[in-house]
């Protein structure tokens, strides 16, 4: 099959296009996938550049964890899938600790059924592919807090792949009572069609001066020791990336078909919605321009590669 691999770790030019890699082969708990479009996250570029060595798979390795296709075989002990089901979801249960030697950036992807689930039905493959390990992130972070009807939220990052899944989820799921959320200039309006009740130019405004504090904030861009200035006494700071200031915490998502099975029903009745950079879907072919482009931290929603030949 043709996939995208890499044999060393390193920058973007250890990536190269390969038309002759196997198959994965099908376990008994898994299904096969024809791939129809594949998600980059900031994981695969950590992953990529060795950042987790101790605990990856060997090398070679095709790329990709977010997916979404269609099941062209199923393993002996899969129940809830079948041939022909068009389904999501991330193909790694840990993120950082032995993820698959072969990815979903390939025309084929084998995958335990219990990270799986179908697609949900308004959704095209580009806008289903970007949800899986970002929504099911964005979802883990605000459990882990306690989060709940009536309490609010800060989201740093507002407009990236995961913080526009908080703002949304924290709203239309947990019931949120004001949810504020930071952005540049040019994703305010995006913010607020998301359901923040607070739009915040980081580049104009400090939140350190914002008057009130919240009973959550999620960081998802990096500034924990930021973040826990604006957090009310016993509230709760998630941080996904950088240094953790207590009491931040940090988490490494679990990847798991169920989430995705609870909130397909919000994602079907538009309530939440995924968000897809404008400069993508990036074609099979630009999966290393795609992989340049999220290592710049300006990526709006999620970066997609589409169409998988």
């Amino acid at each position: 099959m043709k996939a995208w691999v890499y044999g060393e770790y390193g920058g973007v030019d250890v990536l190269k296009f390969d038309e002759k890699v196997s198959v994965p082969q099908v376990k008994e708990d898994q299904v096969l996938i024809k791939v129809v479009a594949a998600a980059l996250n900031p994981v695969d570029a950590k992953r990529r550049q060795g950042k987790f060595k101790a605990t990856d798979s060997p090398l070679p390795t095709v790329p990709g964890y977010d997916v979404a296709g269609v099941v062209v075989k199923v393993g002996s002990q899969v129940k809830e899938f079948k041939e022909g089901d068009e389904v999501y979801g991330d193909i790694n249960e840990k993120a950082l600790e032995e993820p698959k030697q072969f990815g979903s950036f390939a025309e084929y992807t084998a995958v335990e059924e219990n990270l799986l689930a179908l697609k949900p039905k308004n959704l095209d493959f580009v806008q289903a592919a970007g949800l899986p390990l970002a929504i099911e992130t964005a979802y883990e972070g605000l459990e882990r807090t306690g989060f709940s009807a009536g309490k609010s939220i800060l989201v740093l990052n507002g407009s990236g792949g995961v913080g526009s899944l908080v703002i949304q989820l924290a709203k239309q799921v947990f019931g949120a009572s004001i949810v504020a959320a930071t952005s540049g200039t040019r994703n305010l309006e995006l913010l607020k069609s998301l359901g923040a009740d607070l739009a915040i130019d980081y580049t104009k405004e400090n939140i350190e001066d914002l008057p009130e504090k919240f009973d959550v904030v999620y960081d998802a861009i990096g500034q924990c020791d930021r973040a826990v200035k604006v957090v009310k006494e016993g509230g709760a700071v998630v941080a996904l990336t950088g240094a953790v200031t207590p009491p931040g915490f940090r988490f490494v998502v679990t990847s798991n078909g169920a989430v995705l099975k609870k909130l397909n029903p919000y994602l079907e009745s538009g309530k939440v919605k995924p968000v897809v950079d404008p400069k993508g879907p990036f074609p099979f072919s630009q999966v290393v321009e795609a992989f340049s482009y999220i290592e710049t931290n300006r990526a709006t929603g999620k970066v997609v590669i589409y169409p998988i030949p």
